[in-house]
């Protein structure tokens, strides 16, 4: 769906992405992550065909954003991190707006307000004025904005910035519902906990680079990410469990993140197989913070 490559862009005084290559997959919410600074809303905005790279080249859908910006437009969605409601305006008439300004015939607006306006769970505020909203609920409204003219890849920066935790819970249940209607995905923060629940993949950008050269896939339910602590160091541990088949995203003499099968008696024998060949396993449990696991493995801690 999205395939970025080589990419640099400058500003007068810096360089702030310096030669991004990276593909996003259909029907996937994939995490753009990384410290203050590093490039993510630059990235962002190039796929969104808001900003000319310097050199290199962004496509959405085999669209070249240089070459037919108005058409990738028409089919994304953009939520930037300080995005813009109409206060005196209630839901309906922004929603409204933004149905037009994406070129939905008036006949048609309305259904495509409804539409929009269930999908964000705002049926029920529709006559409500955006300035009279809370924090959560406005972001919503931007987010139905964002979506009224059902666009095939949504971009998202910083959508959980300063909302509670249930604001932020209901946050992840709208997008998951939205990867699973076929809307691709790409969600920017630099909080990885709120990116935890509906990210399968993240991009890690640092310095204007992807970390790594290529996306994190962080979460598989056919191969989960488990979390092996032993109690007395061994220096060996990693190129065992390699042998026996589990993929080692991050291992030192006392721990191991790996990726291995959920199936329980592959693990219990692998548990088998740890401790007759002595090592001393002092836990060995699935990982609750794959994507924080995931994370410091490429950067370090």
């Amino acid at each position: 769906m999205i395939e970025v490559e080589d990419l640099v862009y400058e500003y007068p005084t810096a360089r702030a992405l310096k030669g991004v290559s990276m593909k996003v997959a259909d029907g996937t919410i994939t995490a753009l992550v990384g410290p203050n600074g590093a490039g993510k809303t630059t990235l962002l905005r190039c796929l969104a065909a808001l900003e000319n790279p310097y050199s290199g080249r962004v496509k959405v859908n085999g669209l070249d954003t240089t070459v037919a910006p108005r058409e990738i437009h028409a089919g994304m969605g953009y939520l930037p991190d300080f995005y813009g409601l109409y206060n005196d305006l209630t839901a309906r008439q922004c929603l409204s707006y933004a149905a037009r300004s994406h070129g939905i015939a008036s006949a048609l607006t309305a259904a495509a307000v409804e539409k929009a306006a269930g999908r964000v769970g705002l049926l029920d505020r529709l006559e409500s004025r955006a300035g009279e909203l809370s924090r959560g609920l406005r972001q919503r409204l931007a987010i139905g904005q964002s979506i009224v003219h059902e666009p095939k890849v949504l971009l998202l920066d910083e959508p959980a910035a300063g909302l509670d935790p249930q604001a932020r819970r209901d946050l992840s249940a709208l997008l998951i519902a939205l990867r699973d209607s076929g809307m691709t995905l790409v969600v920017s923060s630099h909080i990885l906990a709120e990116l935890e629940d509906y990210c399968s993949e993240m991009i890690i950008i640092e310095n204007g680079l992807i970390a790594g050269g290529k996306a994190i896939k962080v979460r598989d339910d056919a191969r989960p990410r488990y979390m092996i602590e032993l109690a007395t160091a061994r220096s060996d541990l990693k190129d065992f469990l390699a042998a026996k088949g589990a993929d080692v995203a991050e291992a030192d003499e006392n721990h191991a993140l790996i990726a291995f099968t959920r199936n329980a008696g592959a693990r219990a024998k692998l548990l088998r197989e740890l401790v007759t060949a002595g090592f001393d396993v002092a836990s060995f449990s699935e990982s609750s913070k794959a994507l924080e696991d995931a994370y410091f493995a490429q950067v370090g801690r």
